[in-house]
């Protein structure tokens, strides 16, 4: 079983190693990845490995932007200090999700779990894995959203929500009337919580709505600008290694 580790934390991946190594014989860790930009260097230049072990939070972002700019087929165990990632997680190729530090019986179970999945028909590997998902992951994407007015607690439909931005520490919510809503929530969080097919984050301040893009224009450096409605003040450039994550979900 050829294995790849992707983790920024050099003691980190050696721990993870040993754990591996210690957990069968047949394991052979053939890489160890330190950043989303070496990630992607290698899966473009090299075979898939039969199973990645990625950390979530890397020095240069997070690694689900790796699966925006190559294709990975290999299944993806995901470690990482923080849980609020759980749901992402499981719309890339994760079969298992690992709170550090790991402790050594749920990294072997989680690798059992890898050998009950794996067979040769990748049709059948598939369906596996979405089974996995279903009974995994119990969430459910938010039909509305929390919004604070003055001492008040209101909601706001996402259906109705065209677009969400940051400024500074906070995150507000703009509907098709062009009403702003102050929400409790930040950005990072609502992109778990809202359809994914329906919203976009194209960039750092600004998650959109498919139903909000009225045009999308080249860009400077390759990257896109769109006009949407209503109109805001946020940026509306499409961040370099969002654009091929944006186009397939543009085209989906």
């Amino acid at each position: 079983m050829k294995v790849i580790i992707i983790e920024d934390e050099t003691p980190a991946a050696n721990r993870l190693a040993k754990l591996l190594q210690a957990a069968g014989d047949e394991i052979d860790v053939v890489a160890k990845l330190d950043s989303v930009a070496a990630a992607v260097h290698y899966f473009q230049s090299s075979p898939q490995p039969d199973l990645i072990f990625m950390d979530i939070q890397l020095a240069d972002g997070l690694s689900f932007d790796i699966f925006l700019q190559v294709q990975i087929t290999a299944p993806v165990i995901f470690t990482t200090a923080f849980d609020q990632y759980t749901l992402k997680a499981f719309k890339v190729n994760s079969i298992d999700y690992l709170l550090k530090p790991i402790d050594e019986t749920e990294l072997i179970k989680a690798v059992e779990k890898y050998r009950q999945l794996y067979v040769k028909d990748e049709h059948d590997f598939s369906e596996k894995i979405l089974k996995a998902f279903i009974e995994m992951s119990s969430s459910k994407f938010k039909e509305r959203l929390l919004v604070k007015r003055g001492q008040q607690l209101t909601y706001i439909k996402t259906e109705a929500t065209a677009f969400c931005y940051a400024d500074g520490k906070l995150c507000y919510a703009v509907d098709f009337s062009n009403n702003k809503h102050l929400l409790e929530i930040n950005l990072s969080q609502l992109e778990e919580l809202l359809q994914p097919n329906k919203f976009y984050r194209i960039n750092r301040h600004l998650l959109v709505n498919i139903e909000a893009i009225k045009k999308v224009h080249t860009w400077l450096g390759g990257r896109l600008k769109l006009e949407i409605s209503p109109a805001t003040d946020a940026e509306t450039i499409v961040s370099r290694e969002r654009v091929n994550g944006f186009k397939e979900w543009l085209g989906q």
